[in-house]
């Protein structure tokens, strides 16, 4: 909890115990002094402590009324100290809230080269855990203002907003974002955000969801580069199961998401040499240094050789598939500075 918040809180939680209290010295004091009933005591020091200027239910003696003005004037410190609180911790609340989503704005706006994940359904949570694993800065944008306590709580950099309205999606920063994930629920929505995207960004990596096999080409002409279809990939993976189950349990275990349990990177040449001259796999020496193996290679054609020789000349945009254990590709990171 915001501690400014916090400190109003119980400033307000004072207030009350301060109200309380004087409510209870003043039905006791009437009851004791006065002589009245629990319920004329109460209702004589409900009207002392708001000042509605009733008159006594029986007439006081001098006693009663010197307890009357005591009364009187600590209920009117202690309900305008309470009014008081209470007001500016609501304003405060308000305050703190457009703060806290202006710093956000003022965070999305330094971002460039970022992912801007729509939606925030399981697809796009799942999306959200991937790229927090890889460090990859993001933006969530989601039009149900109801999951905002929940990305809160996540504490995933978000706007609240239909990506359907292209100010939304310029308020994401798409003009500067290198990808472009539409996970919406609604195959409609899906390529009515893609087409949008496109026309704000043509550079940008398009990848959308669908949920039916007819809307594959539509989303793929509308500007989408992939097409991912969950219901299609699920079923697969589990005819998988059956063929080859052993198989299937390693890549799932490969899949695992989390900060220390990343078993696959995707790593530029340029990450690893940094002079112009061709160097090959055996001259990375990549498995003595970091204890990882290269079991692919992405051409700068986009064309992938699974298992490459350890005499493949490796290009300057080419990328490299590395497979390691967690800690081993912690070490990769951390001695090519990958995430910078």
């Amino acid at each position: 909890m915001n501690p400014v918040i916090k400190f109003f809180r119980t400033k307000v939680y004072t207030a009350i115990f301060l109200l309380v209290a004087i409510l209870i010295i003043g039905v006791s004091g009437y009851v004791f002094i006065s002589g009245y009933s629990w319920v004329d005591a109460l209702y004589m020091t409900v009207i002392t402590m708001t000042t509605v200027g009733f008159g006594e239910v029986v007439p006081l003696d001098n006693q009663s009324k010197i307890f009357t003005i005591f009364l009187i004037f600590a209920s009117v410190v202690i309900v305008g100290y309470a009014i008081s609180v209470i007001t500016e911790y609501i304003l405060s609340k308000d305050h703190i809230e457009q703060l806290k989503h202006k710093r956000m704005q003022k965070k999305i706006e330094s971002f460039s080269g970022h992912v801007v994940v729509c939606g925030y359904g399981r697809n796009g949570k799942q999306t959200v855990n991937k790229l927090l694993a890889y460090n990859k800065a993001f933006v969530v944008v989601e039009k149900n203002r109801e999951k905002e306590q929940r990305l809160q709580q996540d504490n995933v950099p978000y706007i609240i907003g239909n990506a359907n309205d292209d100010e939304v999606l310029l308020q994401a920063g798409v003009e500067r974002a290198s990808s472009f994930i539409s996970a919406l629920p609604s195959d409609a929505d899906n390529l009515f955000v893609v087409l949008s995207t496109r026309q704000l960004n043509s550079r940008i990596n398009i990848i959308s969801r669908a949920s039916h096999e007819s809307s594959y080409k539509k989303l793929k002409l509308a500007g989408a580069n992939n097409v991912i279809l969950p219901d299609k990939i699920g079923g697969d993976h589990m005819a998988s199961l059956v063929v080859v189950p052993g198989l299937m349990e390693f890549i799932d275990n490969l899949s695992i998401v989390g900060k220390s349990n990343i078993n696959i990177e995707e790593v530029p040449v340029n990450k690893l040499h940094y002079t112009k001259d061709l160097i090959t796999i055996k001259d990375l020496d990549l498995r003595r240094k970091t204890g990882c193996n290269i079991i692919g290679y992405k051409d700068e054609k986009g064309e992938y050789i699974v298992n490459p020789e350890a005499n493949l000349e490796l290009a300057p945009q080419s990328k490299l598939i590395v497979l390691g254990r967690p800690e081993q590709i912690k070490v990769l990171n951390e001695v090519y500075n990958i995430n910078a």
